[in-house]
């Protein structure tokens, strides 16, 4: 397995303390959405941001949990800064696994873009469950974590934008 491009975070290292993070995961396997929820976890504590976590049964149910979640909490003056979607889908004997990751995939980077909110694409899609482990353990892959630095970059990067577009 290739490991991941190492660099600078080019949009500097303000405080994300305070931020509101929503966490939407599937527990359709259970240890392995332990593992993944571990390193979102330890990501935004180590910036500071808060969350709230809702559980769906699977990745297809991640986008439209996303899409009700954000909408309630904008409704209530109360924002998400931005969200992590985690899950696991492992390949099978039939076409199911390319629908269910395609279609969450897309559902999640839709629910992004419509809405113009961060959103650390943590839903692993591999051929076994060794494979998941492998990618979810936080002193493995870290692949929960890796979603969560990667909503909080985008946060940053949104927030720069907009503190430069206000002057």
């Amino acid at each position: 397995m290739a490991g991941p491009r190492q660099s600078k975070d080019q949009t500097g290292a303000d405080s994300l303390k305070g931020a509101r993070i929503l966490v939407v995961e599937a527990r359709y396997y259970e240890e392995i959405a332990d593992a993944l929820l571990s390193g979102v976890i330890s990501a935004l504590d180590d910036q500071g941001a808060t969350y709230d976590r809702i559980t769906v049964p699977g990745a297809l149910e991640i986008p439209t949990a996303l899409a009700i979640a954000l909408d309630a909490a904008a409704a209530r003056k109360k924002p998400y800064d931005g969200a992590v979607a985690l899950g696991c889908v492992i390949r099978g004997e039939t076409l199911h696994f390319e629908i269910v990751s395609e279609q969450s995939a897309r559902g999640v980077m839709d629910v992004s873009l419509a809405r113009n909110i961060p959103i650390g694409n943590g839903i692993l899609t591999v051929d076994t469950e060794a494979q998941a482990f492998a990618r979810a353990r936080v002193t493995e892959g870290d692949k929960g974590g890796e979603a969560a630095r990667a909503a909080l970059t985008l946060i940053r990067i949104k927030r720069a934008v907009s503190a430069k577009t206000r002057r």
